[in-house]
């Protein structure tokens, strides 16, 4: 059985932007431990779902700015936190974290929702996880929107990854203000907007997640995870569901990987893909209005998709 701490509720009161009721789901990891995930989910409950991912080392206020305008196209938004990030659950040693582990996780949570008619918007770690999930459940989902994402080949890496990679390696504590600050590109990201980015982890011991994704990154082709990836890569292959990538110009992780998705996702093709200008790492943050604006076109060409 896996230790697990839970950020304390107070952490999470008076977060600027941010006004929506937590809800919470538990599942079962394979050891038989019990683990609260944490997801929003506003506007119609019988509505088709938009349901948005976000990765490393964020949570669900990434998407407090787009949520709004999503819920406009009459649609039931839900966004949620992945294991050891947000208000989920965190268990507590690194060694419990691996990239079948988080799949597995968000497949349990997926099912237990019984989401139908999915469209997927997926971005870093939301986006590697959020593709397995398409390829394990493609009969869910109606369309996928993927950004600054992808399955890593263990081969073709870019070099600020690998670096990225090395440096978390050492560290006994994430810089985490320094992380989310360095990679934000909008001028008008406040200290206190800073600090809501920073609640779910009140003390090292809580960090654990954000330490132990980099080092999943699948680098090397002999990595755990690369395996799983290739299989992925196939069904997503065969994938003919409209497919749209939407990627920052300023994301140096994932540069070149919106192309490869055009090229192997049959889904893909005659898509209005787009590279927003002035976006970084986090599109959510930096160009919340381009985002909801392509996705509300992008459901509205692909209907019958």
């Amino acid at each position: 059985m896996m230790k697990v701490l839970r950020t304390p509720d107070s952490r999470f009161q008076d977060l600027p932007g941010y006004d929506f009721e937590p809800h919470y789901l538990n599942i079962n990891d394979d050891d038989g431990t019990e683990l609260r995930v944490h997801y929003i989910d506003e506007g119609p409950r019988d509505a088709e779902p938009i349901l948005l991912m976000h990765g490393n080392p964020t949570w669900v206020y990434l998407y407090r700015k787009m949520i709004p305008g999503l819920l406009e196209t009459g649609r039931r938004v839900l966004a949620v936190d992945l294991v050891g990030l947000g208000r989920s659950d965190k268990p507590a040693k690194r060694r419990y974290y691996t990239q079948a582990r988080h799949i597995d996780w968000m497949s349990k949570w997926l099912t237990a929702m019984d989401l139908q008619h999915i469209t997927l918007f997926c971005q870093d770690w939301g986006g590697t996880i959020g593709l397995h999930l398409v390829a394990k459940h493609p009969e869910r989902f109606d369309r996928v929107v993927a950004s600054n994402t992808g399955l890593g080949d263990g081969q073709t890496v870019p070099r600020a990854l690998r670096i990225w990679q090395w440096g978390m390696k050492l560290l006994p504590i994430f810089p985490l203000r320094y992380a989310i600050r360095s990679a934000i590109q909008t001028a008008s990201f406040s200290e206190a907007e800073l600090e809501a980015y920073v609640a779910p982890f009140p003390s090292r011991k809580y960090q654990t997640a954000i330490l132990a994704f980099p080092q999943l990154l699948p680098t090397h082709p002999n990595m755990p995870g690369v395996a799983d990836n290739l299989l992925a890569w196939e069904k997503l292959s065969q994938l003919r569901k409209p497919f749209l990538t939407l990627f920052g110009t300023r994301d140096p992780m994932t540069r070149g990987a919106d192309e490869y998705l055009q090229q192997v996702i049959p889904g893909a093709a005659g898509q209005a893909h787009q590279r927003i200008s002035g976006a970084g790492h986090f599109t959510q943050e930096d160009k919340p209005e381009e985002l909801v604006h392509a996705i509300t076109n992008f459901l509205n060409t692909s209907e019958d998709g």
